[in-house]
Protein backbone atom coordinates (compact mmCIF):
# COMPACT_ATOMS: atom_id res chain seq x y z
CA UNK A 1 0.00 0.00 0.00
CA UNK A 2 2.82 2.60 0.68
CA UNK A 3 3.91 1.86 -3.39
CA UNK A 4 0.15 3.10 -4.19
CA UNK A 5 0.14 5.71 -1.51
CA UNK A 6 3.70 7.67 -3.05
CA UNK A 7 2.34 6.87 -6.63
CA UNK A 8 -1.03 8.74 -5.71
CA UNK A 9 0.74 11.57 -3.68
CA UNK A 10 3.25 12.44 -6.74
CA UNK A 11 0.57 13.25 -8.80
CA UNK A 12 -0.65 16.66 -8.70
CA UNK A 13 -4.30 17.05 -8.40
CA UNK A 14 -6.32 20.43 -7.11
CA UNK A 15 -10.00 20.75 -6.35
CA UNK A 16 -11.59 20.65 -9.66
CA UNK A 17 -8.13 19.29 -11.63
CA UNK A 18 -8.43 15.68 -10.72
CA UNK A 19 -8.29 14.08 -13.84
CA UNK A 20 -4.83 13.05 -13.70
CA UNK A 21 -5.41 11.19 -10.20
CA UNK A 22 -8.36 9.75 -11.28
CA UNK A 23 -6.98 7.96 -13.86
CA UNK A 24 -4.41 6.53 -11.96
CA UNK A 25 -6.88 5.58 -8.91
CA UNK A 26 -8.68 4.17 -12.27
CA UNK A 27 -6.40 2.02 -13.27
CA UNK A 28 -5.52 0.63 -10.21
CA UNK A 29 -8.94 -1.03 -9.26
CA UNK A 30 -11.30 -1.44 -12.28
CA UNK A 31 -9.82 -5.20 -12.84
CA UNK A 32 -11.47 -5.66 -9.23
CA UNK A 33 -14.35 -4.17 -9.50
CA UNK A 34 -17.73 -5.32 -11.14
CA UNK A 35 -18.43 -1.64 -12.53
CA UNK A 36 -16.80 1.36 -12.68
CA UNK A 37 -18.13 4.78 -13.46
CA UNK A 38 -17.20 8.24 -13.61
CA UNK A 39 -20.15 10.92 -12.89
CA UNK A 40 -20.97 14.27 -14.56
CA UNK A 41 -19.38 16.03 -11.76
CA UNK A 42 -15.89 13.55 -12.02
CA UNK A 43 -16.39 11.38 -8.74
CA UNK A 44 -15.24 7.92 -9.75
CA UNK A 45 -17.07 4.79 -8.41
CA UNK A 46 -16.41 1.76 -7.94
CA UNK A 47 -18.93 -1.19 -7.32
CA UNK A 48 -18.50 -4.39 -5.77
CA UNK A 49 -21.77 -6.01 -6.02
CA UNK A 50 -23.23 -8.01 -2.81
CA UNK A 51 -27.02 -8.28 -1.53
CA UNK A 52 -26.85 -6.80 1.89
CA UNK A 53 -26.80 -3.31 2.98
CA UNK A 54 -25.89 -0.81 0.21
CA UNK A 55 -22.59 0.74 1.76
CA UNK A 56 -20.64 3.72 0.31
CA UNK A 57 -17.24 4.36 1.41
CA UNK A 58 -15.63 7.40 0.54
CA UNK A 59 -12.15 9.45 0.47
CA UNK A 60 -11.75 12.17 -1.51
CA UNK A 61 -9.19 12.55 -4.65
CA UNK A 62 -8.41 16.65 -4.32
CA UNK A 63 -5.91 18.53 -2.81
CA UNK A 64 -5.90 22.24 -1.83
CA UNK A 65 -3.75 25.11 -4.05
CA UNK A 66 -4.01 28.21 -6.37
CA UNK A 67 -5.16 29.00 -9.82
CA UNK A 68 -3.62 31.70 -11.64
CA UNK A 69 -5.13 35.06 -11.89
CA UNK A 70 -2.56 37.38 -13.77
CA UNK A 71 1.03 37.72 -14.36
CA UNK A 72 2.82 41.41 -13.94
CA UNK A 73 5.32 42.92 -15.59
CA UNK A 74 7.85 41.52 -13.58
CA UNK A 75 6.81 37.83 -14.28
CA UNK A 76 5.12 37.11 -10.93
CA UNK A 77 2.36 34.91 -11.08
CA UNK A 78 -1.02 36.61 -8.75
CA UNK A 79 -3.09 33.85 -7.73
CA UNK A 80 -6.40 32.64 -6.08
CA UNK A 81 -6.74 30.16 -2.99
CA UNK A 82 -8.47 26.80 -3.63
CA UNK A 83 -9.51 25.71 -0.22
CA UNK A 84 -8.35 25.98 3.61
CA UNK A 85 -4.96 27.76 2.68
CA UNK A 86 -3.04 29.21 5.84
CA UNK A 87 -1.00 32.34 4.71
CA UNK A 88 1.40 31.95 7.26
CA UNK A 89 2.30 28.28 6.52
CA UNK A 90 2.04 28.90 2.63
CA UNK A 91 4.90 31.89 2.71
CA UNK A 92 8.21 30.37 0.98
CA UNK A 93 6.78 27.20 0.60
CA UNK A 94 8.26 25.16 -2.57
CA UNK A 95 5.15 24.79 -5.16
CA UNK A 96 4.75 23.31 -9.12
CA UNK A 97 2.22 23.78 -11.60
CA UNK A 98 0.07 21.45 -13.05
CA UNK A 99 2.81 21.14 -16.16
CA UNK A 100 5.79 21.01 -13.81
CA UNK A 101 7.09 24.20 -13.81
CA UNK A 102 8.38 25.28 -10.02
CA UNK A 103 8.25 28.10 -7.94
CA UNK A 104 7.83 29.50 -4.47
CA UNK A 105 5.33 31.01 -2.71
CA UNK A 106 6.40 34.35 -1.10
CA UNK A 107 4.46 37.33 0.75
CA UNK A 108 4.75 40.79 -1.07
CA UNK A 109 5.34 42.61 2.59
CA UNK A 110 7.46 40.98 5.72
CA UNK A 111 5.18 42.69 8.06
CA UNK A 112 2.49 40.56 9.89
CA UNK A 113 0.33 37.40 9.06
CA UNK A 114 0.12 37.62 4.98
CA UNK A 115 -3.42 37.45 3.45
CA UNK A 116 -4.02 35.77 -0.07
CA UNK A 117 -3.83 38.85 -1.61
CA UNK A 118 0.31 39.53 -0.11
CA UNK A 119 1.32 36.03 -1.67
CA UNK A 120 2.67 35.76 -4.97
CA UNK A 121 4.68 32.71 -6.79
CA UNK A 122 7.98 33.44 -8.22
CA UNK A 123 9.15 31.16 -10.57
CA UNK A 124 12.86 32.44 -11.51
CA UNK A 125 11.37 34.54 -14.88
CA UNK A 126 12.89 37.94 -15.85
CA UNK A 127 9.98 39.64 -17.30
CA UNK A 128 5.78 38.79 -17.89
CA UNK A 129 7.08 37.55 -21.39
CA UNK A 130 9.16 34.74 -20.37
CA UNK A 131 6.45 33.92 -17.60
CA UNK A 132 3.82 33.64 -20.20
CA UNK A 133 5.61 30.75 -21.84
CA UNK A 134 5.60 28.62 -19.71
CA UNK A 135 2.41 29.66 -17.15
CA UNK A 136 -1.38 30.51 -18.14
CA UNK A 137 -4.24 32.33 -16.92
CA UNK A 138 -6.16 29.41 -15.00
CA UNK A 139 -3.40 27.12 -14.46
CA UNK A 140 -2.90 25.54 -11.10
CA UNK A 141 -0.04 25.58 -9.05
CA UNK A 142 -0.21 23.04 -5.37
CA UNK A 143 2.96 22.39 -2.76
CA UNK A 144 5.51 20.63 -3.98
CA UNK A 145 4.10 16.39 -3.51
CA UNK A 146 6.66 14.78 -1.18
CA UNK A 147 6.74 12.20 0.93
CA UNK A 148 9.71 11.64 3.41
CA UNK A 149 10.52 8.80 6.22
CA UNK A 150 11.46 10.59 9.56
CA UNK A 151 12.27 8.39 12.95
CA UNK A 152 10.29 5.16 13.03
CA UNK A 153 7.05 5.09 11.29
CA UNK A 154 6.53 9.18 10.58
CA UNK A 155 6.30 10.22 7.54
CA UNK A 156 6.20 13.98 6.28
CA UNK A 157 4.70 14.78 3.23
CA UNK A 158 2.04 16.37 0.57
CA UNK A 159 -0.74 15.66 0.31
CA UNK A 160 -1.54 12.86 2.72
CA UNK A 161 -5.06 14.82 2.74
CA UNK A 162 -6.66 12.93 1.51
CA UNK A 163 -4.46 10.37 -0.66
CA UNK A 164 -3.69 8.43 2.40
CA UNK A 165 -7.82 8.12 2.38
CA UNK A 166 -7.79 7.38 -1.48
CA UNK A 167 -4.71 4.70 -0.54
CA UNK A 168 -6.04 2.46 2.08
CA UNK A 169 -9.69 2.50 -0.53
CA UNK A 170 -7.29 1.03 -3.05
CA UNK A 171 -6.39 -1.92 -0.74
CA UNK A 172 -9.75 -2.78 0.50
CA UNK A 173 -11.34 -2.77 -2.82
CA UNK A 174 -8.42 -5.41 -4.06
CA UNK A 175 -8.44 -7.03 -0.46
CA UNK A 176 -12.33 -7.80 -0.30
CA UNK A 177 -13.35 -10.74 -2.23
CA UNK A 178 -17.11 -11.45 -1.92
CA UNK A 179 -18.88 -8.67 -0.38
CA UNK A 180 -21.70 -9.54 1.61
CA UNK A 181 -23.18 -5.67 1.53
CA UNK A 182 -23.44 -4.33 -1.81
CA UNK A 183 -20.13 -1.81 -1.69
CA UNK A 184 -19.90 1.52 -3.32
CA UNK A 185 -16.18 2.77 -3.13
CA UNK A 186 -16.21 6.66 -4.33
CA UNK A 187 -13.36 8.68 -5.00
CA UNK A 188 -14.70 12.06 -4.65
CA UNK A 189 -13.76 15.61 -6.52
CA UNK A 190 -14.13 18.60 -4.61
CA UNK A 191 -13.74 18.22 -0.66
CA UNK A 192 -11.51 20.78 -0.10
CA UNK A 193 -14.26 23.37 -1.35
CA UNK A 194 -17.44 22.15 0.54
CA UNK A 195 -17.47 18.65 -0.05
CA UNK A 196 -18.91 18.96 -3.89
CA UNK A 197 -18.53 16.01 -5.42
CA UNK A 198 -19.79 13.63 -2.62
CA UNK A 199 -23.03 15.29 -2.44
CA UNK A 200 -24.15 14.47 -5.90
CA UNK A 201 -22.93 11.02 -5.66
CA UNK A 202 -24.12 10.26 -2.66
CA UNK A 203 -27.93 11.70 -3.69
CA UNK A 204 -27.32 8.97 -6.66
CA UNK A 205 -26.51 5.83 -4.71
CA UNK A 206 -28.69 6.77 -1.66
CA UNK A 207 -26.37 4.75 0.33
CA UNK A 208 -27.80 2.91 3.85
CA UNK A 209 -24.56 3.33 5.58
CA UNK A 210 -22.01 6.04 4.11
CA UNK A 211 -18.08 5.92 5.42
CA UNK A 212 -15.59 8.73 4.97
CA UNK A 213 -11.94 8.01 5.26
CA UNK A 214 -10.10 11.19 5.78
CA UNK A 215 -7.63 12.81 7.67
CA UNK A 216 -7.93 14.16 11.28
CA UNK A 217 -5.74 16.48 13.66
CA UNK A 218 -3.85 15.39 16.23
CA UNK A 219 -3.83 17.24 20.13
CA UNK A 220 0.09 16.34 20.69
CA UNK A 221 2.10 18.70 18.83
CA UNK A 222 3.06 22.23 20.43
CA UNK A 223 0.37 24.81 19.49
CA UNK A 224 -1.98 22.01 18.15
CA UNK A 225 -5.81 22.24 19.21
CA UNK A 226 -6.78 20.47 22.10
CA UNK A 227 -7.95 16.79 21.83
CA UNK A 228 -7.46 13.38 22.50
CA UNK A 229 -6.18 11.95 19.10
CA UNK A 230 -2.44 11.48 18.74
CA UNK A 231 -0.02 10.12 16.68
CA UNK A 232 0.89 6.50 16.68
CA UNK A 233 -2.40 5.50 18.72
CA UNK A 234 -3.89 3.92 16.03
CA UNK A 235 -6.75 5.12 13.57
CA UNK A 236 -9.56 6.91 15.13
CA UNK A 237 -13.30 6.59 14.87
CA UNK A 238 -15.21 10.00 14.16
CA UNK A 239 -17.81 10.77 16.53
CA UNK A 240 -18.15 14.63 15.34
CA UNK A 241 -16.62 17.24 13.87
CA UNK A 242 -17.95 20.75 12.41
CA UNK A 243 -19.98 19.31 9.33
CA UNK A 244 -21.78 16.02 11.05
CA UNK A 245 -22.38 14.48 14.17
CA UNK A 246 -22.09 10.70 13.97
CA UNK A 247 -24.55 7.71 13.20
CA UNK A 248 -24.14 6.58 16.90
CA UNK A 249 -24.62 2.69 16.72
CA UNK A 250 -22.42 3.41 13.63
CA UNK A 251 -19.42 4.30 15.90
CA UNK A 252 -20.68 1.80 18.59
CA UNK A 253 -20.59 -0.95 15.56
CA UNK A 254 -16.99 0.14 14.58
CA UNK A 255 -15.98 -0.08 17.93
CA UNK A 256 -16.78 -3.50 18.34
CA UNK A 257 -15.84 -4.26 15.35
CA UNK A 258 -12.01 -2.65 16.23
CA UNK A 259 -11.78 -4.40 19.68
CA UNK A 260 -12.60 -8.29 18.18
CA UNK A 261 -9.81 -8.01 15.53
CA UNK A 262 -7.67 -6.20 17.92
CA UNK A 263 -7.29 -2.84 16.19
CA UNK A 264 -5.90 0.15 17.70
CA UNK A 265 -8.18 2.90 17.45
CA UNK A 266 -9.26 6.26 19.14
CA UNK A 267 -12.23 8.39 19.61
CA UNK A 268 -12.31 11.48 17.58
CA UNK A 269 -14.29 14.83 18.45
CA UNK A 270 -13.00 17.63 16.02
CA UNK A 271 -14.28 20.63 16.74
CA UNK A 272 -12.72 22.22 13.43
CA UNK A 273 -13.38 20.78 9.96
CA UNK A 274 -15.33 18.55 8.28
CA UNK A 275 -15.40 15.82 5.23
CA UNK A 276 -17.31 13.77 2.96
CA UNK A 277 -19.36 12.14 5.56
CA UNK A 278 -21.46 15.45 5.96
CA UNK A 279 -22.79 15.44 2.45
CA UNK A 280 -23.33 11.49 2.49
CA UNK A 281 -25.40 11.73 5.55
CA UNK A 282 -27.99 14.65 4.17
CA UNK A 283 -28.34 13.65 1.03
CA UNK A 284 -31.97 12.32 -0.36
CA UNK A 285 -33.26 10.21 2.46
CA UNK A 286 -30.50 10.60 4.53
CA UNK A 287 -28.01 8.21 5.68
CA UNK A 288 -26.15 6.44 8.80
CA UNK A 289 -22.85 7.68 8.70
CA UNK A 290 -19.67 7.35 10.46
CA UNK A 291 -16.21 8.12 9.68
CA UNK A 292 -12.33 6.47 10.00
CA UNK A 293 -9.50 9.03 10.36
CA UNK A 294 -6.12 9.31 9.84
CA UNK A 295 -4.16 11.14 12.80
CA UNK A 296 -2.41 14.20 10.78
CA UNK A 297 -0.20 16.94 12.36
CA UNK A 298 0.15 19.96 9.97
CA UNK A 299 -2.73 19.56 7.80
CA UNK A 300 -2.45 21.40 4.85
CA UNK A 301 0.81 22.31 4.73
CA UNK A 302 3.78 21.50 2.84
CA UNK A 303 4.59 19.09 5.31
CA UNK A 304 1.91 17.36 6.88
CA UNK A 305 2.63 14.22 9.15
CA UNK A 306 1.19 10.68 9.55
CA UNK A 307 2.18 7.43 11.49
CA UNK A 308 2.25 4.72 9.21
CA UNK A 309 1.37 2.39 11.83
CA UNK A 310 -2.25 4.40 12.39
CA UNK A 311 -2.82 3.91 8.60
CA UNK A 312 -2.00 -0.07 8.71
CA UNK A 313 -4.60 0.06 11.55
Amino acid sequence: MFDTLKKLMLTPSMSGREDKIRALIKKEIESYCDEVAIDNLGNLIAHKKGNGKKIMLCAHMDEIGFFVTSIDDSGFIRIAPIGGINYLYSAYTEVVSENGVHGVLVPSSKDGVPKAEDLYIDIGAKDKKSAEKVVTIGDFFVYKPKIRRLQGNRYIGRPFDDRVGCAILIEAIKTIKKPQNDLYFVFSVQEEVGSRGSKPVSFSIAPDIGIALDVTGTGDKLGSSAMEVKLGKGCAIKIKDSGVICDIDTVKKMREIAKEAKIKYQDEILTYGGTDASMMQIAGNGARVGAISIPSAFIHTGVEMIDMGDVKE
